[in-house]
């Protein structure tokens, strides 16, 4: 199924819930919709689905205005957070009942595959209200992927499950995802989960589309700073920069320099913003490094990585370390940074300078 939006708006009362979206999801592959909660994410999927209608706008399935068209005339399949499921049916006729809809064959294996790949396989007899929240989610979802349907909305399917679970069924759905024919629209206020999931993405704020494109490419290159705050996670450090002819200058003085041959465009004194991904700190100094001295605030295991918070002359600053450290609060520590790494953003926010790819990717 072809999906196009074109000026997509919405007005509830005198509150403007999404402004002028055009979005032309790329055919049978998954596009995800990242944003912080009340991005517009919700509302843009519901009118995507048939459950709302645009203020102004037109929605398009292969060519054809459905912009009025209700859902139940769509062939689509929804999950949202609040999980809906038949209350009578056990979970195994649940999810087989888009399957006899359609007179499928070998209904049973089917389910089961379906219900092992969510690992809910040991529920298949029981009701809906003997599960749990998350138990129940993963029922919805499974029933959704036997649909089949040529679109998918997905909203925050994950968003009611344990961490290690979400990371499982992370991996299982792209899988799923890139074996079926589905165009899938997957919301998420997760930077994780969109990288995980991969295909494109669609960066959302404020009921505003800021970047759409392949998801590696809109992480790598965000247009602008709006897009870079929105798609890091942990927030990207962001420091006050002025333009020099060979570099940009930190906020710190003359002592903090990052030389940036590609920012010589920009006129001296000219103010900026520098990004610096927490993931490109390092504790370890390579030739060309800018060294940021400071105290540690907080040091904070995370899985496999720790995260430090460091007070420095440019401000507070992030690190994710790969690995266990631990940090004395209070103790001096000297982080490093690669030029090659650090994004600049112009005085309006938009994107000058992106970090240099490495080893052709």
């Amino acid at each position: 199924m072809e999906l196009a939006l074109e000026g997509i708006s919405k007005k509830v009362g005198a509150q403007s819930w999404l402004y002028d979206i055009s979005l032309a999801p790329r055919l049978n592959a998954v596009t995800v919709l990242l944003g912080a909660t009340q991005a517009g994410k919700t509302s843009l999927m519901r009118i995507m689905a048939g459950l709302d209608t645009p203020t102004r706008g037109a929605v398009r399935v292969d060519g054809k205005d459905v912009t009025g068209v209700p859902v139940r005339e769509r062939n689509i399949a929804m999950v949202y957070q609040q999980f809906i499921n038949y209350p009578s049916l056990r979970v195994a006729d649940n999810i087989a009942s888009p399957l006899k809809l359609r007179g499928e064959k070998n209904i049973s294996e089917r389910v089961r595959s379906l219900a092992a790949k969510l690992h809910i396989e040991m529920f298949l007899d029981r009701y809906p209200a003997e599960l749990s929240g998350g138990q129940q989610q993963r029922v919805a979802l499974a029933r959704a992927l036997a649909k089949g349907a040529p679109l998918m909305l997905l909203d925050e399917p994950l968003v009611n499950l344990d961490y290690k679970l979400r990371e499982e069924l992370r991996e299982e759905l792209t899988q799923l995802f890139a074996a079926g024919e589905s165009t899938v629209i997957y919301a998420t206020t997760e930077p994780g989960e969109a990288l995980l999931l991969g295909g494109y993405t669609a960066v959302m704020d404020a009921g505003e589309l800021l970047q759409y494109g392949p998801t590696a490419e809109v992480f790598r290159e965000p247009k602008s700073l709006r897009v870079a705050r929105a798609f890091s996670d942990p927030p990207m450090n962001l420091i006050a920069a002025a333009a020099m002819t060979l570099g940009v200058q930190l906020n710190a003085g003359p002592a903090l320099v990052i030389p940036l041959p590609a920012a010589a465009a920009t006129s001296p004194a000219t103010e900026l913003t520098v990004g610096v991904r927490a993931s490109a700190l390092r504790l370890q100094a390579r030739d060309g490094d800018v060294a940021l001295p400071g105290v540690v605030e907080l040091a904070e295991i995370s899985g496999s990585d720790t995260y430090v918070h460091l007070s420095t002359a440019v401000g507070e600053v992030v690190a994710q370390l790969t690995g266990v450290h631990y940090f004395d609060l209070g103790a001096s520590l000297t982080l490093h940074l690669s030029p090659a790494q650090v994004y600049v953003f112009d005085a309006e926010g938009a994107l000058l300078v992106a970090p240099q790819r490495q080893g052709g990717g």
